[in-house]
Protein backbone atom coordinates (compact mmCIF):
# COMPACT_ATOMS: atom_id res chain seq x y z
CA UNK A 1 0.00 0.00 0.00
CA UNK A 2 2.99 2.45 0.98
CA UNK A 3 4.87 1.42 -2.23
CA UNK A 4 1.02 2.17 -4.42
CA UNK A 5 0.62 5.67 -2.71
CA UNK A 6 4.40 6.99 -3.03
CA UNK A 7 4.19 5.74 -7.27
CA UNK A 8 0.78 7.65 -7.20
CA UNK A 9 2.48 11.04 -5.48
CA UNK A 10 5.14 10.42 -8.08
CA UNK A 11 3.09 10.59 -11.25
CA UNK A 12 1.11 13.36 -9.85
CA UNK A 13 4.62 15.44 -9.53
CA UNK A 14 5.78 14.35 -13.01
CA UNK A 15 2.41 15.56 -14.11
CA UNK A 16 2.83 18.78 -12.58
CA UNK A 17 6.16 19.16 -13.99
CA UNK A 18 4.82 18.41 -17.10
CA UNK A 19 2.32 20.45 -17.19
CA UNK A 20 4.67 23.38 -16.06
CA UNK A 21 7.38 22.55 -19.06
CA UNK A 22 4.13 22.77 -21.28
CA UNK A 23 3.32 26.32 -20.20
CA UNK A 24 7.27 27.47 -20.58
CA UNK A 25 7.85 25.59 -24.01
CA UNK A 26 4.66 27.01 -25.80
CA UNK A 27 5.69 29.13 -28.68
CA UNK A 28 3.12 31.45 -28.78
CA UNK A 29 1.70 32.76 -31.97
CA UNK A 30 3.81 34.92 -33.86
CA UNK A 31 1.88 38.06 -35.23
CA UNK A 32 2.46 39.33 -39.21
CA UNK A 33 4.06 42.32 -40.21
CA UNK A 34 0.94 44.58 -40.72
CA UNK A 35 -0.75 43.75 -37.62
CA UNK A 36 2.33 44.36 -35.03
CA UNK A 37 2.62 48.03 -37.51
CA UNK A 38 -1.07 48.40 -36.61
CA UNK A 39 0.05 47.58 -32.98
CA UNK A 40 2.76 50.02 -32.63
CA UNK A 41 1.14 52.83 -35.09
CA UNK A 42 -2.89 53.08 -33.10
CA UNK A 43 -1.86 54.63 -29.80
CA UNK A 44 0.30 57.25 -31.17
CA UNK A 45 -1.63 58.39 -33.58
CA UNK A 46 -4.53 58.17 -30.66
CA UNK A 47 -2.58 60.15 -28.96
CA UNK A 48 -1.83 63.28 -31.38
CA UNK A 49 -5.37 63.26 -32.64
CA UNK A 50 -6.37 63.91 -29.16
CA UNK A 51 -3.60 66.26 -28.77
CA UNK A 52 -5.31 68.07 -31.90
CA UNK A 53 -8.18 68.53 -31.02
CA UNK A 54 -7.27 69.82 -27.20
CA UNK A 55 -5.32 72.10 -29.33
CA UNK A 56 -7.80 73.34 -31.31
CA UNK A 57 -10.17 74.06 -28.66
CA UNK A 58 -8.22 76.07 -26.57
CA UNK A 59 -7.69 78.35 -29.64
CA UNK A 60 -11.56 78.30 -30.12
CA UNK A 61 -12.17 78.93 -26.66
CA UNK A 62 -10.09 82.71 -27.17
CA UNK A 63 -7.62 82.75 -23.81
CA UNK A 64 -4.97 84.28 -26.15
CA UNK A 65 -5.16 86.16 -29.62
CA UNK A 66 -4.17 84.38 -32.49
CA UNK A 67 -0.59 85.69 -32.73
CA UNK A 68 -0.04 84.71 -29.39
CA UNK A 69 -1.23 81.32 -29.31
CA UNK A 70 -1.85 79.72 -33.28
CA UNK A 71 -4.09 77.28 -34.22
CA UNK A 72 -3.20 73.57 -35.41
CA UNK A 73 -3.94 74.58 -39.31
CA UNK A 74 -1.77 77.83 -39.19
CA UNK A 75 1.34 76.28 -37.08
CA UNK A 76 1.14 73.25 -39.93
CA UNK A 77 0.94 75.19 -42.91
CA UNK A 78 3.74 77.27 -41.69
CA UNK A 79 5.67 73.92 -40.97
CA UNK A 80 4.66 73.02 -44.04
CA UNK A 81 6.97 76.11 -46.18
CA UNK A 82 9.78 75.69 -43.97
CA UNK A 83 9.89 71.44 -45.15
CA UNK A 84 10.55 73.56 -48.43
CA UNK A 85 13.14 75.63 -47.51
CA UNK A 86 17.16 74.55 -47.30
CA UNK A 87 17.89 77.01 -44.26
CA UNK A 88 15.34 74.67 -42.17
CA UNK A 89 17.70 71.78 -43.20
CA UNK A 90 21.07 73.73 -42.25
CA UNK A 91 19.30 74.61 -38.80
CA UNK A 92 18.52 70.81 -38.12
CA UNK A 93 21.47 69.64 -39.26
CA UNK A 94 23.79 72.35 -36.88
CA UNK A 95 21.50 71.37 -34.15
CA UNK A 96 21.74 67.81 -35.02
CA UNK A 97 25.82 67.93 -35.31
CA UNK A 98 26.04 69.46 -32.37
CA UNK A 99 23.65 67.26 -30.45
CA UNK A 100 25.97 64.16 -31.77
CA UNK A 101 29.29 65.91 -30.71
CA UNK A 102 28.54 67.34 -27.28
CA UNK A 103 26.67 63.57 -26.35
CA UNK A 104 29.92 61.88 -27.58
CA UNK A 105 32.20 63.62 -25.60
CA UNK A 106 29.27 62.78 -22.44
CA UNK A 107 29.47 58.88 -23.16
CA UNK A 108 33.54 59.46 -23.31
CA UNK A 109 33.71 61.71 -20.25
CA UNK A 110 30.69 59.53 -18.10
CA UNK A 111 32.94 56.09 -19.02
CA UNK A 112 35.87 57.42 -17.99
CA UNK A 113 34.27 58.67 -14.92
CA UNK A 114 32.22 55.92 -14.02
CA UNK A 115 34.57 53.20 -14.49
CA UNK A 116 36.86 55.16 -11.88
CA UNK A 117 34.75 55.96 -9.84
CA UNK A 118 32.85 52.54 -9.87
CA UNK A 119 36.02 50.31 -9.03
CA UNK A 120 38.30 52.91 -6.67
CA UNK A 121 36.66 53.39 -3.39
CA UNK A 122 38.59 56.09 -1.69
CA UNK A 123 37.70 57.93 -5.18
CA UNK A 124 33.93 56.74 -5.01
CA UNK A 125 34.07 58.77 -1.49
CA UNK A 126 35.62 61.31 -2.14
CA UNK A 127 33.35 62.34 -5.90
CA UNK A 128 30.41 59.80 -5.86
CA UNK A 129 28.29 62.32 -4.10
CA UNK A 130 29.40 65.09 -6.24
CA UNK A 131 28.35 63.25 -9.58
CA UNK A 132 24.84 62.95 -8.45
CA UNK A 133 24.97 66.71 -7.09
CA UNK A 134 25.80 67.72 -10.95
CA UNK A 135 23.00 65.27 -12.25
CA UNK A 136 20.53 66.82 -10.37
CA UNK A 137 21.65 70.39 -10.98
CA UNK A 138 19.90 72.34 -13.81
CA UNK A 139 21.75 72.81 -17.12
CA UNK A 140 20.58 76.40 -17.17
CA UNK A 141 22.56 77.28 -14.21
CA UNK A 142 26.30 76.85 -16.20
CA UNK A 143 25.64 78.81 -19.01
CA UNK A 144 26.69 81.85 -17.15
CA UNK A 145 29.99 80.35 -15.94
CA UNK A 146 30.40 79.11 -19.94
CA UNK A 147 29.72 82.70 -21.56
CA UNK A 148 32.24 83.90 -19.11
CA UNK A 149 34.64 80.93 -19.87
CA UNK A 150 34.57 80.51 -23.38
CA UNK A 151 31.97 83.67 -24.64
CA UNK A 152 29.23 83.92 -26.77
CA UNK A 153 30.53 80.57 -28.84
CA UNK A 154 29.52 77.21 -29.58
CA UNK A 155 32.43 75.94 -27.20
CA UNK A 156 29.88 77.38 -24.23
CA UNK A 157 27.46 74.98 -25.65
CA UNK A 158 29.71 71.69 -25.59
CA UNK A 159 30.70 72.72 -22.35
CA UNK A 160 27.18 72.75 -21.08
CA UNK A 161 25.78 69.50 -22.91
CA UNK A 162 28.90 67.85 -21.77
CA UNK A 163 28.30 68.43 -17.77
CA UNK A 164 24.51 68.02 -18.23
CA UNK A 165 24.87 64.52 -19.84
CA UNK A 166 27.72 63.14 -18.85
CA UNK A 167 26.58 62.06 -15.14
CA UNK A 168 23.58 60.64 -15.83
CA UNK A 169 25.99 58.41 -17.88
CA UNK A 170 28.69 57.90 -15.06
CA UNK A 171 25.90 57.29 -12.61
CA UNK A 172 24.34 54.35 -14.92
CA UNK A 173 27.62 53.09 -15.19
CA UNK A 174 27.60 52.80 -11.87
CA UNK A 175 25.04 51.14 -10.75
CA UNK A 176 25.26 48.38 -13.58
CA UNK A 177 28.62 47.78 -12.15
CA UNK A 178 26.92 47.31 -8.31
CA UNK A 179 24.48 44.83 -9.61
CA UNK A 180 26.78 42.58 -11.59
CA UNK A 181 26.82 39.25 -9.90
CA UNK A 182 29.85 38.05 -8.02
CA UNK A 183 29.62 35.08 -9.42
CA UNK A 184 30.57 36.68 -12.94
CA UNK A 185 33.72 38.42 -11.49
CA UNK A 186 34.81 35.17 -9.78
CA UNK A 187 34.36 33.64 -13.43
CA UNK A 188 36.19 36.36 -14.81
CA UNK A 189 39.71 35.97 -12.15
CA UNK A 190 39.46 32.13 -12.44
CA UNK A 191 39.65 32.45 -16.49
CA UNK A 192 42.81 34.91 -15.84
CA UNK A 193 41.01 38.25 -16.75
CA UNK A 194 42.17 41.34 -14.80
CA UNK A 195 41.73 45.51 -15.06
CA UNK A 196 40.69 46.34 -18.59
CA UNK A 197 40.45 42.50 -20.02
CA UNK A 198 38.05 42.50 -16.69
CA UNK A 199 35.87 45.02 -17.81
CA UNK A 200 36.00 44.80 -21.08
CA UNK A 201 34.74 40.75 -21.24
CA UNK A 202 32.46 40.93 -17.71
CA UNK A 203 31.90 44.07 -15.91
CA UNK A 204 30.93 45.93 -19.18
CA UNK A 205 28.38 43.57 -20.70
CA UNK A 206 26.85 42.64 -17.19
CA UNK A 207 26.34 46.60 -16.49
CA UNK A 208 24.72 46.99 -19.96
CA UNK A 209 20.99 47.83 -19.26
CA UNK A 210 21.77 49.78 -16.70
CA UNK A 211 24.04 51.62 -19.00
CA UNK A 212 22.06 51.66 -21.38
CA UNK A 213 19.27 53.50 -19.21
CA UNK A 214 22.15 55.69 -18.31
CA UNK A 215 22.35 56.89 -22.12
CA UNK A 216 19.00 57.13 -22.15
CA UNK A 217 18.54 59.61 -19.33
CA UNK A 218 22.04 61.37 -21.09
CA UNK A 219 20.69 61.83 -24.53
CA UNK A 220 17.56 63.91 -22.37
CA UNK A 221 19.83 66.21 -20.73
CA UNK A 222 22.15 66.77 -23.34
CA UNK A 223 19.45 67.91 -25.53
CA UNK A 224 17.43 69.90 -23.19
CA UNK A 225 21.12 71.63 -22.61
CA UNK A 226 21.52 72.38 -25.80
CA UNK A 227 18.10 73.80 -26.50
CA UNK A 228 18.90 76.08 -23.48
CA UNK A 229 22.22 77.09 -24.96
CA UNK A 230 20.98 77.79 -28.80
CA UNK A 231 18.66 80.22 -27.03
CA UNK A 232 21.21 82.13 -25.11
CA UNK A 233 24.07 81.79 -27.43
CA UNK A 234 22.99 83.56 -30.78
CA UNK A 235 26.14 82.19 -33.33
CA UNK A 236 26.38 84.94 -36.34
CA UNK A 237 26.44 82.38 -39.44
CA UNK A 238 24.92 79.28 -37.94
CA UNK A 239 21.51 78.58 -38.12
CA UNK A 240 19.55 76.56 -35.83
CA UNK A 241 16.27 75.32 -33.72
CA UNK A 242 17.60 77.24 -30.52
CA UNK A 243 17.85 80.16 -32.91
CA UNK A 244 14.50 79.73 -34.85
CA UNK A 245 12.84 79.34 -31.03
CA UNK A 246 14.51 82.85 -30.26
CA UNK A 247 13.48 84.43 -33.42
CA UNK A 248 10.22 83.47 -33.41
CA UNK A 249 9.68 85.07 -29.97
CA UNK A 250 11.16 88.08 -30.31
CA UNK A 251 9.15 88.39 -33.79
CA UNK A 252 5.86 87.32 -31.77
CA UNK A 253 5.33 84.84 -34.26
CA UNK A 254 3.65 82.13 -32.18
CA UNK A 255 3.44 79.59 -35.74
CA UNK A 256 6.95 79.81 -36.24
CA UNK A 257 7.66 79.19 -32.75
CA UNK A 258 5.13 76.26 -32.74
CA UNK A 259 6.22 75.03 -35.74
CA UNK A 260 9.28 74.67 -34.44
CA UNK A 261 8.93 72.99 -31.08
CA UNK A 262 6.92 70.23 -33.01
CA UNK A 263 10.20 69.59 -35.23
CA UNK A 264 12.13 69.55 -31.46
CA UNK A 265 9.51 66.88 -30.39
CA UNK A 266 9.49 64.88 -33.23
CA UNK A 267 13.22 64.18 -33.01
CA UNK A 268 12.99 63.89 -29.02
CA UNK A 269 10.66 61.00 -30.05
CA UNK A 270 12.77 59.69 -32.78
CA UNK A 271 15.58 59.36 -31.15
CA UNK A 272 13.49 57.76 -27.97
CA UNK A 273 12.34 55.22 -30.50
CA UNK A 274 15.82 53.86 -31.33
CA UNK A 275 16.81 53.53 -27.98
CA UNK A 276 13.62 51.65 -27.15
CA UNK A 277 14.72 49.68 -30.07
CA UNK A 278 18.12 48.88 -28.85
CA UNK A 279 16.81 48.04 -25.13
CA UNK A 280 14.45 45.45 -27.12
CA UNK A 281 17.35 44.16 -28.60
CA UNK A 282 19.72 43.82 -25.84
CA UNK A 283 16.65 42.19 -23.57
CA UNK A 284 15.94 39.70 -26.67
CA UNK A 285 19.59 38.57 -26.97
CA UNK A 286 19.57 37.94 -23.05
CA UNK A 287 16.46 35.79 -23.28
CA UNK A 288 14.31 38.59 -21.41
CA UNK A 289 12.20 40.01 -24.55
CA UNK A 290 8.75 38.16 -24.40
CA UNK A 291 6.78 38.18 -27.92
CA UNK A 292 2.95 39.68 -27.77
CA UNK A 293 0.58 37.67 -28.00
Amino acid sequence: MAVDARARQGDAHARQLAGLDALELTVRRRRGPASRLWSGTWPIASAVALVLVVWQLVVLAGWWPEYVFAGPAETFAVLGERLGDGEFYTAVAVTMRRAVAGFALAIAAGLVAGALVSRIRPLRRAVGALITGLQTMPSIAWFPLAILLFGLTESAIMFVVVLGAAPSIANGLIAGVDYTPPILLRAGHMLGLRRLRLYRHVILPASLPSFLAGLKQGWAFAWRSLMAGELLVIIANQPSLGEQLHFARELADSAGLLATMIVILVVGVVVDMLFGAADTALRRRWGLHQAAD
